[in-house]
């Protein structure tokens, strides 16, 4: 294998990419912990408090985390159990379950978000000129439709 092979700019961008979401991970997550909710909690409440109608078929779900079916199941267990979110039944499929933020979920979120978007400034859309942000933002986008077009919200 040449050097030119392992020194391709694809695999930097790519990396940095990986490093980027990683080092925001770790900076976001005690903000988390400290309204005793993990990093994939927070990201299940919000993605259904911004849904219209404030809920998501699992299967939906599921897709927009990129958790498993029975992964997205034990992570909504967990939230039903602390009252955060419930389970409806599909009007329309009998075998499709919806999960709904409840307003216990909402109030959770509601009191992470002042502080979680602080800290999204700080680490990252403060580092940011606004002609950059835009581009990440519509690259970001383009790339995410590629490889997980049933993330759309909504499904």
């Amino acid at each position: 294998m040449g050097q030119q092979v392992v020194d391709d700019p694809r695999l930097t961008v790519v990396g940095l990419l990986m490093e980027a979401h990683e080092g925001l991970t770790a900076k976001f997550s005690a903000r988390f912990r400290g309204h005793g909710l993990s990093e994939t909690e927070f990201e299940v409440l919000l993605r259904l408090a911004r849904t219209r109608g404030r809920r998501l078929r699992m299967s939906d779900l599921s897709a927009q985390t990129s958790l498993s079916t029975s992964g997205i199941t034990r992570v909504v267990d967990r939230l039903e159990r602390d009252g955060l979110v419930a389970r409806d039944s599909c009007e329309h499929d009998r075998r499709g379950t919806w999960a709904r933020i409840t307003d216990a979920g909402a109030e959770r979120i509601e009191a992470v978000l002042p502080g979680h978007l602080d800290d999204v400034d700080t680490w990252f859309t403060g580092l940011l000129q606004p002609t950059q942000l835009a581009g990440l933002t519509d690259a970001l986008r383009v790339v995410r439709d590629a490889v997980n077009p049933r993330a759309v919200a909504g499904g």
